[in-house]
C-alpha cells in the first residue's frame, strides 16, 4: 500500500512521511479511500449514472453497511478504464484497503468512516452537477462554493484534529473546538487553491466552480482576485493552526501544504489573466526548496509565519 500511496500522491506523501507514527496509518488509509472515491467520481469514460451508483455503493462498503463483493465487479470495470497506471493499481487494490479498515483501531475507523461520508457527499454533488461534460454548468453562489470546499476538504481539518488530540496529547495550545474550526478553514483554503489553479481544465470539461452570480455582475479577473484573497485568508488560518501545535514533526507535516499553497497563490497572482487559461503549478525544484526551508522553520511558529509570508511574495 505504501507504494500505491506514493504513486498517487507525491506531494501529500511527503506530509505523511513526516507525521508522528501514530497518525501515519489512519491518515494514509483515509487518503487512499478518498482518492479512490474521487477517481470513481471522475472517471469520465464511464456514464455519470454508473459513476454515481458505484460511488454510493462503495461508500456503503466503507461505512460497513455492505460487503466488498457488492462492488467488486463494478470496480474491475473502473480499474480497466484508468489511463493512469497509479490510479488503476489503487482501484485494483481497494479490497486490501477495506480489509485494512477492518483491522484498524476502532476509534480511528469511526473517524475515517465519518470523514469519508462527508467527502463522498461532496463528490456525489459533483457528479450530479457536472455529470454531462457537454453541458457547461457552474456553481451559483459563494455559499455553494463554500459548501463544496467544506465537503471535500474542510472536513479533513476536523478529522486531523480528532486524531491529533487522541494520539498526541498535548496536541495543541488551543482547545479542540478552536483547532477544529481553524482546521476547517485551512482545508477549505487548500481546496480553493485547487479550484483557482484548475480553472482552465475545469472549464474545458464543462465545470465552473467560481460563483456564476458574481461572474454575471463583475469582470472575471475581479472575481478571480477576490477568491485568491479568500484562499490566502484561509491559509493564514492554517498557519494559525500549525503554530498552535506542540509537536514539531506534526507542525512541519501540517504546515507543508500551506507553504506550497502560498507559493501557488503567488504564482497565480503573478500570472494575471494567464492563470485562467493555463494551469499554474509549483515546480518540483521549488517544492524541494520549500521542504528544506520548512524543516528549519517548523521549530518556531515565528519562523513558520515568516516563511509563509516570504512565499506569498511574487517569485523572482
Amino acid at each position: 500500500m505504501k507504494a500505491i500511496l506514493r504513486s498517487v500522491s507525491r506531494s501529500f506523501y511527503l506530509t505523511i512521511r513526516f507525521l508522528p507514527r501514530p497518525l501515519r496509518e489512519p491518515v494514509s488509509l483515509a487518503y487512499l479511500l478518498a482518492r479512490a472515491t474521487d477517481t470513481i467520481a471522475d472517471t469520465a469514460a464511464i456514464p455519470a449514472a454508473t459513476r454515481l451508483t458505484t460511488l454510493l455503493a462503495f461508500a456503503r462498503v466503507i461505512a460497513g453497511e455492505s460487503d466488498f463483493v457488492t462492488v467488486a465487479e463494478s470496480l474491475r470495470d473502473f480499474a480497466a478504464r484508468q489511463s493512469d497506471p497509479a490510479e488503476r493499481r489503487l482501484i485494483e487494490n481497494l479490497r486490501g484497503c477495506i480489509d485494512w479498515l477492518a483491522r484498524i483501531e476502532p476509534a480511528d475507523r469511526d473517524d475515517i468512516r465519518a470523514v469519508l461520508q462527508t467527502i463522498v457527499r461532496g463528490q456525489e454533488l459533483d457528479v450530479r452537477r457536472f455529470g454531462d461534460p457537454a453541458v457547461v454548468t457552474s456553481l451559483q453562489s459563494a455559499a455553494e462554493l463554500d459548501e463544496y470546499t467544506y465537503l471535500v476538504a474542510g472536513c479533513v481539518g476536523v478529522f486531523w484534529t480528532k486524531l491529533g488530540f487522541r494520539h498526541l496529547p498535548p496536541f495543541a495550545r488551543r482547545p479542540p473546538n478552536e483547532m477544529g474550526q481553524l482546521g476547517i478553514e485551512y482545508g477549505k483554503g487548500l481546496q480553493l487553491i485547487n479550484v483557482l489553479r484548475d480553472c482552465f481544465a475545469d472549464a474545458k470539461s464543462g465545470r465552473g466552480y467560481l460563483p456564476s452570480d458574481e461572474l454575471a455582475g463583475k469582470p472575471a479577473a475581479e472575481v478571480f482576485a477576490r477568491w485568491l484573497d479568500r484562499a490566502e485568508e484561509r491559509l493564514e488560518a492554517g498557519i494559525d493552526y500549525c503554530s498552535a501545535l506542540t509537536n514539531w514533526r506534526m507542525r512541519f507535516a501540517t504546515a507543508l501544504p500551506a507553504l506550497i499553497g502560498a507559493r501557488t497563490l503567488a504564482l497565480l497572482r503573478q500570472a494575471g489573466p494567464e492563470a485562467r487559461v493555463r494551469k499554474i503549478k509549483v515546480a518540483r525544484k521549488t517544492v524541494r526548496r520549500i521542504l528544506v526551508a520548512s524543516l528549519a522553520a517548523a521549530a518556531s511558529p515565528v519562523a513558520l509565519r515568516a516563511l509563509f509570508q516570504r512565499l506569498l511574495e511574487a517569485p523572482r
